[in-house]
């Protein structure tokens, strides 16, 4: 494969050939729109608007909106982009990943193609990882596109219904993945199509596709409702956890059997799972007092008492959550952040509660999922970019149908990476950590040292402060200044720790970030967050402090820009920025990641990843090997071996691991397309009922569905018809379309009437009872009452059934013991289960349609003159209005409460009689 590719190029250098012709005809344009004046820029706008109303594609007009873009980014931001980044945009209109490296440029890159695929007056959706960069990104960039005539807008979290629909109309809308993706959850949950936000998906750039397109595709996104309240079973199955004994499977085989080992339940490290052995079988029978676990009574608890040993056993406290304020918050395994607001399912975050001793929430209750995946791919054109795409590049491909290219840079890389360094202990290879940012710190070297986790994070810091040497920490435990401690990375003898690849999406300029210092110094001045918020965005605004908070901001970045042009000087002569890796990840893109924060934009810089043979990767995958290789030459603890085999050993393992989750995330995206197909139907059919179509066709259809289909199943002899369960039939119409004297037959009688006779009259009654209650109800009332009936009943089954076909996935795994395959499985039962919903919906439709009734805005009659206790779902709030009052009778010669000193007969009682 080295030597085709050496004589044909890589994939991305052949397709970077097909390229070239159209960024030289971008950049033969400059000097055209160089010559127009703003208004004549601006008049381009409507000019290729018309162009493609005559029937001229957006590949006809991309030169034209590319140029005219540049300039207008040059005259508004003062930001040219260069040649590398015209390419970056026409792989991204084409609807392909754009693999750019970090600092180069990736936000200025979007608006090329955003520019131009708004001109269709679709839409164009730019995703980004959260709600900092979407701001900063749609007033940025926002500058160009309203320069241009095109408006943008902004969706993040807290906005209002009204604010998300102006936003989703805009020509560009930046916003988060998440908030796209229930944005779409909640649309498809509206009663009223005008409470819709989103208008349809045609275009989208994903900013850090891999985050969003991978990372997170594990982990579907979900809208609760209250669900269960949480019983004490989950505290029960944590106090007999407690009491079993762990044995953990490492290097040996997963698939071996472990009946004979020395514990109550076995936790395979490599698979992640949990399994109780005989022995714990046994002790829970005895615990909990049942006969037999397996029991299909004892199912639920088996399934607390599974969890609970998987969060002893699995779940790590400071690794995969935090307890913060009596709460357990998810750990993202990728960034290093907090996730607020998310919780395992399952179950399983209440067992953590439970362990952690923290309150036990409530279970919560399905109301609409998606995964990231298939909300994606309902785009007509998707598109990303990000700096480490290529090691996922099948992944793409196959799931999204993207394939990825990778961009030149804009300067050539000075970057050194050196090969891995393996210690034989964890001991020895933190040692050798704290030795090379000793070293590195004594020339004035500024090291970002990545580690895996919070607790390895601060035991590195504790050697360090042993060692005497200042440093910043930056995990998930100090989220909220994680962007200000990584911008100052960079600066000469900073010696900075974070969590995997925290702080992502802020750039480290050698000797120090500009815009934070200023940030700091107008806090000093007595700026609060808000008006320093304002003042370092790019909003305009008419208010004054904002105005001289701005001004400020700008005086304070050419006095720092300044400053930090000779501090970058001194890192760059002391060697760039030195990045220290503390363990290999299991995917290689995410070390990748964390070597890409040195030598940005041609500064030198250098990487160097620590490893040993006690680490988690190491240990689950590759350790066998090098630990013979070790044994071999006679390492010492703290020998270090560093060889190119050694690195390429690793990466294989990587490589393994990778290959593995990747079979996960296929694998959940199979069982999530059964559920998809399902989705589309339903929210379909849901948007036809939205859009105002007059459904009583419909409904009347499904009347005659039902009779007919309930009639079969009661009188189910066609021949014999001593057979027929009429008692039956007549019962379940009872009260809507018969009564008790009805569908009773003598014997003669009954060998005459047909089952067709019976439908034929079941119908006709239906049909004038339907007539007689539009004719009382009205006919435009009927019609929003058949609209409102049929959409509460397609939400209830349909949440329904999304438990329904969660609880057949979870046993569907051991239909492949029976050499079936269990998606095959899934799929045709899911199907079975979608269309008794779709049956159960049509019945429960129509009972209702017949026994509704409608409520009057008659007034009640009240007996007293007493206000009633608080009519709402919870308690009253103890205040003196809202408090539940009782009415004492007054006596005819009692005074009256009117303070007047008369007897109530005399007073206010004058008239009672």
């Amino acid at each position: 494969m080295g030597l085709i590719k050496k004589l044909f190029g890589s994939y991305s250098e052949r397709e970077l050939k097909r390229v070239y012709p159209i960024q030289q005809k971008v950049l033969a344009l400059e000097e055209t729109y160089k010559a127009k004046s703003d208004a004549e820029l601006k008049a381009v706008t409507p000019a290729l608007k018309e162009r493609l109303a005559n029937g001229e594609t957006l590949d006809d007009i991309l030169p034209d909106a590319f140029a005219v873009c540049r300039e207008a980014s040059d005259r508004v931001l003062g930001m040219r982009h260069f040649p590398v980044q015209v390419i970056g945009g026409i792989i991204l209109h084409q609807g392909r990943i754009s693999e750019m490296r970090t600092g180069e440029g990736k936000t200025l890159v979007a608006t090329l193609p955003a520019y131009l695929n708004a001109l269709t007056g679709k839409g164009v959706h730019i995703v980004t990882v959260n709600d900092y960069l979407a701001k900063r990104d749609s007033e940025w960039m926002g500058k160009v596109y309203r320069f241009l005539g095109l408006s943008v807008g902004l969706i993040i979290h807290g906005l209002d219904t009204q604010q998300r629909r102006d936003a989703y109309a805009c020509d560009i809308t930046y916003g988060t993945n998440n908030e796209f993706g229930f944005d779409y959850l909640r649309d498809n949950m509206v009663i009223y199509k005008r409470d819709k936000v989103q208008r349809g998906h045609n275009y989208a750039i994903v900013d850090e596709v891999d985050s969003i397109l991978i990372d997170e595709a594990r982990t579907p996104l979900i809208i609760s409702g209250q669900g269960d309240k949480s019983t004490d079973l989950y505290e029960r199955a944590d106090r007999f956890a407690r009491t079993l004994k762990c044995y953990r499977v490492a290097e040996t085989d997963s698939k071996e059997e472990h009946d004979d080992v020395d514990g109550d339940y076995i936790v395979d490290e490599k698979a992640k799972t949990v399994t109780l052995t005989a022995s714990g079988v046994t002790k829970a029978e005895e615990y909990f007092g049942v006969e037999n676990l397996t029991d299909g009574d004892n199912m639920q608890l088996q399934h607390h008492i599974n969890q609970a040993i998987r969060a002893h056993g699995i779940m790590q406290r400071d690794v995969d959550y935090v307890v913060k304020d009596g709460e357990v918050i998810i750990v993202d395994e990728y960034t290093g952040r907090l996730m607020l607001g998310r919780r395992y399912n399952e179950g399983l975050h209440q067992a953590i509660e439970a362990k952690e001793g923290v309150k036990v929430e409530r279970e919560s209750k399905t109301l609409a999922t998606v995964t990231f995946q298939n909300f994606f791919r309902m785009y007509d054109k998707l598109a990303g970019m990000t700096g480490t795409a290529m090691t996922e590049a099948d992944e793409f491909m196959e799931i999204y149908k993207l394939d990825v290219i990778e961009i030149p840079t804009n300067k050539p890389v000075q970057r050194v990476d050196h090969h891995d360094v393996v210690y034989k202990t964890e001991k020895a290879k933190f040692n050798a950590v704290i030795e090379n940012i000793v070293e590195c710190h004594e020339k004035g070297q500024p090291v970002l040292v990545g580690t895996i986790s919070i607790e390895k994070s601060e035991l590195l810091s504790g050697m360090l402060k042993r060692r005497g040497i200042r440093h910043e920490v930056l995990n998930a435990k100090y989220h909220e200044k994680e962007a200000e401690i990584v911008a100052q990375a960079g600066q000469y003898g900073a010696v900075t720790i974070a969590t995997n690849m925290a702080g992502r999406g802020t750039d480290i300029m050698l000797g120090g970030n500009a815009e934070y210092m200023a940030k700091a110094q107008l806090r000093k001045a007595g700026y609060d967050d808000e008006v320093i918020s304002e003042a370092t965005g790019f909003a305009d605004t008419d208010d004054e402090q904002v105005s001289e908070a701005r001004q400020m901001f700008r005086e304070l970045m050419d006095q720092y820009r300044a400053e930090i042009s000779v501090e970058a000087e001194k890192v760059r002569a002391a060697g760039g920025l030195f990045i220290i890796g503390t363990e290999r990840h299991e995917s290689r893109r995410i070390d990748n990641q964390l070597r890409g924060r040195a030598g940005r934009q041609g500064d030198p810089g250098e990487t160097r990843f620590f490893m040993s043979l006690e680490d988690d990767l190491m240990r689950l995958f590759g350790g066998e090997r090098i630990q013979n290789m070790m044994n071999m030459i006679g390492a010492d603890d703290d020998m270090p071996i560093e060889a190119k085999i050694l690195t390429n050993s690793i990466e294989s393992a990587q490589a393994k691991v990778e290959a593995r989750n990747f079979g996960i995330r296929k694998n959940v995206l199979q069982f999530d397309d059964v559920m998809n197909r399902q989705r589309e139907i339903i929210y379909s059919q849901r948007d036809k009922v939205l859009d105002g179509e007059d459904i009583s066709g419909i409904i009347k259809n499904m009347i005659k569905e039902t009779i007919d289909s309930t009639v079969d199943r009661y009188l189910v002899d066609k021949e014999v018809h001593d057979n027929w369960n009429l008692e039956g039939l007549r019962d379940y119409f009872l009260g809507w379309l018969t009564t008790q004297e009805d569908l009773r037959y003598t014997t003669e009688q009954l060998g005459e009437v047909t089952d067709q006779q019976i439908k034929d009259m079941l119908g006709d009654r239906a049909e004038k009872i339907y007539a007689a209650r539009e004719a009382q109800f009205t006919p435009p009332i009927t019609r929003e009452i058949e609209r409102v009936v049929l959409l509460r009943n397609v939400d209830m089954k349909w949440m329904q059934h999304i438990d329904d076909m969660e609880e057949l996935k979870r046993g569907m795994h051991l239909r492949g013991y029976a050499q079936k395959d269990p998606v095959v499985e899934y799929r045709i039962e899911g199907f079975d289960m979608f269309d008794a919903m779709i049956e159960s919906i049509r019945e429960d439709t129509v009972k209702m349609m017949f026994t509704i009734r409608l409520r009057t805005n008659e007034e009640p009659k009240r007996e007293q003159v007493a206000k009633p206790a608080q009519e709402s779902r919870g308690e009253s709030d103890g205040t003196l209005e809202n408090r539940p009052r009782t009415v004492k009778k007054v006596g005819r010669n009692d005074p009256c409460p009117c303070g007047s000193g008369k007897k109530y007969k005399k007073c206010c009682g004058r008239d009672a009689e």
